[in-house]
């Protein structure tokens, strides 16, 4: 019996692993760095792994100390690899296997606890693999699983932790496992201090309100736990305040952590109810689903607080404390950020499969959910038949024949089909009243990924970053004695990615042209592949089309290398813009750059 339930979960793994691959790991290299955040992260890694200075991530010759070092260590990791820029010649699969990993694994951990803990009233096996599905293939986890920051490697990190913690709490045996206190020390290493707030918040609203919270304690082994933790993520702190001192600490503990939690930075303010929208579109195309796997958890918990339950049948309570933590926490912060709700999204896949548990036999809540989760799929379909109407609506300077590309490379013609026969499937197997009819529109879902997706991320990547690529090339078979780069306008991290050059970025302001003149003369600033020239007599600029075309910049004499997309490169003789400069400060206009953070994305 027990080798054949063993059997049976390593099958059931295996289902979760490779549906995993296929959403997070397929074609994860084929498209270059998206702008603006993933090139500065990958800039940093790649810089540590070819510099060796594993302590301090560095970009463009300035600190980064806008997250902590795990993911850059991961990154760094992979670029170290043997023949790294045969296998990985974009420079982005070793930029975006951690973030994928993270979720990957996390997948995992979901379909395993499941597995080895059937919650009341689960008498299928399929339970495991709709939640771990249910994770896998929300909007937000897909979006952020493939891209190189750090928000999925917390995800991952924070999730594994968690579901670490309540599986010791239902466990029978006494060993005293610390594995989710090292999980924890991971994620403090992603992301500061957020993970361990999110994480007390949440084991302290489930001890709250279990009766027995006192032996529940003492199976997670605080004490030991939590040394393990500070053992784990805290070094790195005292290390980097030691060597950097007050910069550090101003930077990231005052700017990345409480400044963004107490006032609005970067103009990201949304109303007190962002994340229940966010809570909606992180869930779809089953939304409805997840609040009715809400309203279980909480039926559920008030009824075992008059009965006698058992610990091993928690989760659903578990994860209801989880996501509320994370809802409230982010909630009342300044800040706010769609990617802020990605540490709920595991909580909300178990409690969206709490709903298939209850929804095995149909009923009027199985009807009435059904109709309502199928008119939302039904409006999708319709809304890509009208694409006309939307497609126009559609102004982005940097894509501006998107509109017509999509429809020409057969994007929407696609979407059409798949989400009209998606919707079809449904209603077919509603009416059979199919009782695992939310599993099977989830392979659908998952089949649906490379037809859709693939497609969709090669067009924005030869439509956004491909001329990018291609300016950075020319910019290296053309630079002349170690010249000084400037990008004006649209600011793309990127360019300095793949061009490997120190890159001074201004806006194409009248101010902007007269800070260049001032920093190309004072700025002075090095990394450990490039040093440029600043004696040098002339620089390069790369220039977009709609900068390219105020009268300040199109004034000053220049030379045209070559063009991409809406990107110009440009040779510029350094008196002709310092001459400039001071025609313009004669005119009121002055330098501002020493006033503002420089080249803050």
């Amino acid at each position: 019996m027990i080798l054949f339930k063993s059997k049976k979960r390593l099958i059931n793994l295996l289902i979760v692993l490779v549906s995993g691959i296929i959403i997070f790991i397929f074609g994860l290299g084929n498209t270059g760095l998206v702008d603006e955040t993933p090139p500065l992260f990958a800039a940093a890694a790649r810089a540590m792994s070819e510099s060796g200075d594993w302590l301090t991530p560095k970009v463009n010759g300035m600190f980064r100390f806008d997250k902590p070092p795990l993911i850059y260590w991961l990154m760094g990791f992979f670029y170290s690899l043997p023949k790294n820029q045969f296998w990985d010649s974009f420079g982005t699969l070793s930029a975006r296997l951690p973030s994928a990993l993270g979720s990957l694994f996390l997948m995992l951990t979901i379909g395993d606890t499941l597995f080895c803990w059937p919650q009341k009233g689960d008498r299928q096996l399929l339970t495991p693999i709709v939640a771990s599905l249910g994770f896998a293939l929300s909007p937000l986890i897909i979006i952020w699983s493939r891209t190189a920051v750090s928000d999925a490697l917390l995800t991952g990190t924070l999730g594994i932790s968690l579901l670490l913690f309540w599986r010791r709490m239902a466990s029978e045996n006494n060993d005293k496992c610390i594995s989710a206190w090292v999980f924890l020390g991971f994620a403090i290493l992603t992301k500061g201090p957020v993970a361990f707030v999110l994480a007390t918040l949440t084991l302290t609203s489930f001890l709250f309100i279990q009766k027995d919270w006192k032996s529940l304690i003492c199976k997670i082994n605080p004490k030991k736990g939590f040394l393990i933790t500070i053992l784990i993520s805290v070094p790195w702190y005292i290390l980097e305040l030691i060597k950097e001192g007050r910069p550090f600490w101003d930077n990231f503990f005052g700017y990345h952590n409480f400044q963004r939690y107490t006032s609005v930075v970067n103009n990201h303010a949304e109303p007190l109810w962002f994340f229940l929208y966010i809570m909606v579109l992180a869930s779809l195309p089953f939304t409805p689903f997840l609040y009715h796997g809400i309203f279980k958890a909480l039926k559920d918990f008030l009824y075992n607080q008059k009965e006698n339950y058992k610990i091993s049948e928690t989760l659903n309570t578990f994860s209801l404390c989880w996501l509320t933590s994370v809802l409230i926490f982010f909630s009342i912060s300044a800040t706010k950020l769609p990617s802020y709700w990605l540490p709920a999204i595991p909580a909300a896949a178990i409690l969206t499969s709490n709903s298939f548990v209850n929804l095995q036999n149909p009923n009027k809540t199985y009807l009435y959910l059904w109709i309502f989760n199928i008119s939302i799929l039904f409006g999708v379909s319709i809304a890509f038949f009208f694409s006309d109407i939307w497609l126009i609506s559609i102004n982005d300077p940097e894509m501006p024949n998107l509109a017509s590309d999509l429809i020409s490379s057969g994007i929407i013609f696609k979407a059409r089909m798949f989400f009209s026969f998606f919707t079809v499937f449904a209603i077919i197997l509603f009416s059979l009243k199919s009782k695992n009819i939310f599993l099977y529109l989830q392979i659908t879902l998952l089949l649906g990924q490379s037809f859709l997706m693939s497609p969709i991320r090669k067009l924005a990547d030869t439509s956004r970053q491909l001329p990018l690529r291609n300016i950075s090339k020319l910019i290296l078979d053309i630079r002349e004695g170690r010249e000084t780069l400037a990008m004006i306008g649209i600011r793309k991290p990127s360019l300095h990615f793949y061009s490997r050059q120190i890159v001074f970025y201004e806006p194409n302001t009248k101010e902007g042209l007269i800070n260049l003149s001032d920093r190309l003369n004072t700025d002075r600033r090095k990394n450990y592949e490039d040093q440029p020239d600043y004696e040098f007599k002339s620089f390069l600029v790369v220039i977009d089309e709609y900068s390219s075309r105020e009268n300040h910049w199109s004034n000053i004499n220049h030379q045209k290398l070559g063009q991409y997309g809406i990107y110009n490169l440009w040779r510029i003789q350094k008196s002709d813009l310092n001459k400039y400069s001071e025609f313009l400060m004669n005119s009121g206009f002055k330098s501002d750059w020493k006033n503002r953070k420089v080249e803050k994305f």
